[in-house]
């Protein structure tokens, strides 16, 4: 029997999804939504996304603003309609970047294989004002036929946030309802060195990676779960320190796009402090939250480079969506009783201290050098 036709238990547990982008990583992302929407034991309250996290989400919305599920508790047709969007827009974006396709080569500047233009965006004088003066993107294409940005402004569940940021003042801008345009999620997926910048009401926005990679306020003050799962495509470790140039910006990439999130976890983690000594009262805004995370790094045997973040390869793209699948499946298993009542992530020791150093017993340390 699938997990889709087990028999729901009287307790679904409302959760907040907090969808971190990462280019084409954002695949596994895709696994982890179709796995949660299949079982259908968890209410989605709130979604909060960047960048590809974004495009997950607006199109997981898609799929409840116009599915027709009145009086069903459960939303299965809006559960069913929402994976079958996700799998739609990501199906496409495969398409799009695949050889020989008219379109590939910025496909593949967005979601990060070859570039498109070797001696131009290898070049760090080069400028997508240059070798892209058209503004040709054929995501806002994909969007734009797939979601229908006019029916997420009427959702009222879930409620839907996306993240740009500022290029005058490195801010981070946020969309919902009304607001949440398709301009709003092409800023939020607007990488500045393959991508002019999105104008809206003469401002302009870059990727929300920069600013908040996801956004967790919109979840914590508008929305009624104190549960919010992370979904995580950057690491927050790596075993090796990076030699090559190519490594170094790699990793210089992933601590970028993982700082802001860094920061809002460490601020919960002082407000949750807060709350616990009693120096900070309890109520709608300040609350104990409970925190949760499926990450990627935790369901691939090999930890994948920063550089495949660009790649629209269908079999990459595939692989991702099933090791996302078996992540959440593993995740429900192991925690959807936590959901409603305690925490399962270590705010302090993954955010805020981070790992402790090891230390090498004295016995096999290096003998030191002694001047004669």
């Amino acid at each position: 029997m699938s997990a889709s036709a087990l028999p729901l238990p009287g307790r679904r547990p409302k959760v907040n999804l907090a969808l971190q982008g990462g280019g084409s990583h954002g695949a596994f992302t895709w696994g982890v939504l179709d796995a949660l929407l299949e079982n259908g034991r968890l209410a989605l309250d709130g979604i909060s996304g960047a960048s590809a996290g974004a495009v997950n989400a607006v199109a997981l919305a898609h799929g409840f603003a116009k599915a027709d599920d009145a009086g069903d508790p459960a939303r299965t047709a809006a559960r069913q309609a929402a994976r079958e969007t996700l799998e739609r827009v990501w199906r496409r974006v495969a398409g799009v970047g695949a050889p020989g396709a008219l379109a590939s080569q910025f496909m593949r500047m967005l979601f990060g294989q070859a570039p498109a233009f070797p001696s131009l965006t290898t070049d760090p004088w080069a400028s997508p004002y240059q070798f892209n003066p058209l503004g040709i993107n054929p995501l806002r294409t994909l969007l734009d036929q797939e979601i229908d940005f006019d029916a997420l402004a009427t959702l009222d569940s879930p409620r839907v946030y996306v993240s740009a940021t500022q290029v005058r003042t490195g801010r981070a801008q946020i969309f919902h309802g009304a607001q949440l345009t398709l301009s709003a999620v092409m800023a939020s997926a607007c990488l500045p060195t393959m991508f002019q910048a999105v104008e809206i009401d003469g401002e302009p926005y870059w990727d929300g990676g920069y600013s908040a990679n996801p956004a967790l306020l919109p979840l914590i003050e508008n929305c009624d779960s104190a549960d919010i799962v992370l979904v995580q495509l950057n690491p927050l470790h790596r075993a090796d320190t990076p030699r090559t140039p190519h490594e170094i910006a790699q990793r210089v990439d992933e601590l970028a796009f993982n700082a802001s999130l860094i920061s809002q976890m460490r601020s919960i983690d002082f407000m949750q402090q807060l709350l616990a000594d009693g120096r900070l009262q309890e109520g709608r805004q300040f609350r104990q939250l409970r925190l949760h995370r499926i990450d990627i790094d935790s369901a691939l045997d090999d930890p994948l480079p920063s550089s495949s973040k660009l790649s629209t390869d269908i079999a990459m793209i595939e692989q991702l969506f099933e090791r996302g699948r078996h992540a959440a499946q593993d995740w429900l298993a192991r925690h959807i009783d936590d959901v409603g009542r305690r925490t399962t992530i270590d705010i302090q020791a993954d955010y805020v201290a981070g790992a402790p150093l090891p230390t090498e017993p004295v016995a096999k340390r290096a003998p030191q050098l002694r001047s004669a």
